[in-house]
């Protein structure tokens, strides 16, 4: 998609101008300004975490909300040290630590034949409570003043290598990365929030209802304009062409995987 000038720049105004829209009587809640307010941040000062911090941060992970309480969800915690170790280079964007969060039903299979031979239900409901988990370490750092962004394939640590990550850390059947939540404090100020659809453009209420075209064309149109933005060098054609080579890899491995493994347990 190309912008002219005048386009491109008004696009990147639209979304400098955004902010979260939530009602004024709820101002100063403390839990919804952290939601709200979280970004993904990618420039980190390279200042540790204290221990009491990140303890509180993985427990928040572990009182997830999940189905059944199966707590299908493991986290591989790394410092920067253990980080080089096991992927040969520092942690992406200069955070100080790593949390890799796997859905895993290995763990829970060791003591409880819940699941009949229906791979893909499984996988789902383990993909599941893993992103609960993941999401609530995200605000709980967000609400102590520590920054994160979550990353899929940049440093190789998440789902787009699967393959990659599962052989690096002997990963039995059953545990699949996902994600990996980069967590260190700000170099700077929070970035901008980057384009969202409206709130009556992703919910409704009795049969689905489609979008506004125009409204996504013009969200559409803010995200090339903020990619470019970030990134002068590259465009979001390329970084798209990216993704959809490495998701074609990533179908065949998580195919073979989930499928594959279930077959041999």
């Amino acid at each position: 998609m190309r912008q002219n000038p005048l386009a491109f720049a008004r696009n990147v105004l639209k979304i400098l101008a955004s902010r979260p829209d939530a009602p004024p009587s709820l101002e100063g809640n403390r839990l919804l300004e952290a939601i709200l307010h979280r970004r993904s941040v990618r420039k980190f000062s390279g200042v540790e975490i204290p221990d009491d911090v990140l303890a509180a941060i993985l427990e928040a992970g572990r009182l997830a909300p999940c189905a059944v309480n199966f707590q299908t969800w493991s986290f591989s915690v790394f410092t920067d040290r253990t980080w080089r170790n096991v992927w040969g280079g520092p942690i992406p964007f200069g955070g100080s630590r790593g949390i890799l969060v796997m859905a895993d039903t290995h763990r829970g299979k060791k003591v409880l034949k819940a699941f009949p031979r229906r791979p893909l239900v499984e996988y789902t409901l383990a993909v599941i409570n893993a992103s609960l988990a993941a999401m609530n370490m995200n605000i709980a750092a967000e609400a102590l003043g520590v920054a994160s962004v979550m990353i899929t394939e940049t440093g190789r640590g998440g789902y787009l290598d699967v393959r990659f990550v599962k052989e690096k850390l002997a990963l039995p059947g059953g545990v699949i990365p996902l994600l990996t939540l980069i967590l260190g404090y700000p170099k700077s100020g929070p970035p901008p929030m980057p384009p969202k659809l409206p709130v009556d453009q992703v919910s409704f209420s009795g049969p689905y209802r489609e979008a506004d075209s125009g409204i996504l064309r013009d969200w559409l149109a803010q995200m090339y304009a903020g990619f470019k933005a970030d990134h002068p060098g590259s465009s979001f054609d390329a970084q798209l062409a990216l993704y959809r080579s490495r998701i074609d890899k990533a179908e065949a491995d998580l195919r073979e995987l989930v499928y594959e493994e279930d077959a041999h347990e």
